[in-house]
């Protein structure tokens, strides 16, 4: 009887070993600098979370169905130089369109969303009818969609955005920072459509067994183009939120988010295996994430080594994920 009970909490170390490894480096990081836990930066991290979440959304939906999607990056990229481009003051000496007027923000932002979702809707059409796999077709799309933002923006940085636009990063409201709020509204609304809708449930069934949800009479084709074209959707939406943020954008915005979304997927419990997968487990891979990336800044590692540590975190997440899978097999 002990030693069922000794190789039970074995198990759940090893299965929540970065979980506890973060945890107890925040409380280093909080250790060697209280700041960390100020008010300032609790705020700081969850602007910083709103848009990554919404990125890590659409990228678990392509994981739950055993895909993937290595164009979320460059599409957060494409839907903050679209909005850049079109979100200029009319008093700035580089505007993209010097003869344009103000747009309306949230005109721009479904501007946004409509030209990226186009680019989704590429990444499903392949997947589902040409039969490629997610990896390869994604990879593919997203060369496509660099090559689109150089040609639109011919690689000039984007700056001198309006007042009302970088104001949407700034704003607060009962306290709480817009970009958390605008996360919770859309988790909200993916949760809904994850458990309450016969898409979700066709996705589940998808990422179960492919083969078996068509023969029951699941249309697999449709449900993946869905599935990549909504995602986009909350590429170009993260993507918007990031350049209000940042106050201006380039060819590299959102450079290697998907990986950071594939990982805070896998974290929150978004098997790689498919059809497995929370909402309320994405938002905490995603905080987890993000309370990594604080702690090693206030713990004063270097910039390169926070990279070589998020890519062993990877690993480790997507290890864990498959030993998990192996263990129920």
């Amino acid at each position: 009887m002990n030693r069922e009970k000794k190789f039970v909490l074995k198990d759940f170390l090893v299965s929540n070993a970065l979980i506890i490894i973060l945890v107890i480096l925040a409380g280093v990081a909080t250790w060697k600098n209280p700041n960390f836990v100020s008010l300032n930066n609790i705020r700081n991290m969850g602007i910083n979370i709103g848009p990554r979440f919404l990125i890590a959304l659409g990228v678990s939906g392509c994981l739950i169905t055993r895909g993937t999607d290595l164009s979320a990056g460059r599409m957060v990229g494409l839907g903050a130089c679209i909005a850049g481009t079109l979100l200029q003051s009319s008093t700035y000496s580089q505007k993209f369109f010097p003869n344009l007027g103000d747009m309306n923000v949230f005109a721009v932002l479904l501007i946004a969303v409509v030209i990226c979702g186009v680019f989704g809707l590429m990444n499903g059409l392949v997947v589902a009818y040409l039969k490629v796999p997610p990896f390869i077709a994604t990879l593919g799309v997203q060369t496509i969609v660099y090559g689109v933002c150089l040609v639109y923006t011919g690689a000039v940085p984007l700056g001198g955005y309006r007042r009302d636009y970088t104001v949407v990063a700034t704003t607060s409201i009962l306290g709480i920072p817009l970009f958390v709020l605008i996360a919770v509204v859309v988790g909200l609304l993916m949760w809904f459509l994850y458990n309450k809708t016969r898409h979700g449930k066709y996705m589940y069934a998808i990422g179960g067994n492919e083969n078996a949800a068509e023969v029951s009479g699941v249309n697999v084709q449709r449900t993946l183009i869905k599935i990549y074209a909504l995602a986009a959707m909350l590429y170009a939406c993260g993507g918007f939120l990031i350049g209000a943020k940042a106050g201006g954008a380039n060819v590299n915005t959102g450079f290697g988010y998907e990986l950071e979304a594939i990982a805070s997927c896998t974290i929150g419990g978004v098997s790689t295996t498919g059809g497995i997968g929370r909402v309320s487990g994405i938002l905490i891979g995603v905080m987890v994430f993000e309370i990594l990336k604080s702690s090693l800044q206030f713990l004063g590692v270097d910039t390169s080594y926070q990279y070589i540590v998020q890519g062993c975190v990877i690993i480790i997440a997507v290890a864990l994920d498959l030993r998990k899978y192996l263990a129920k097999k």
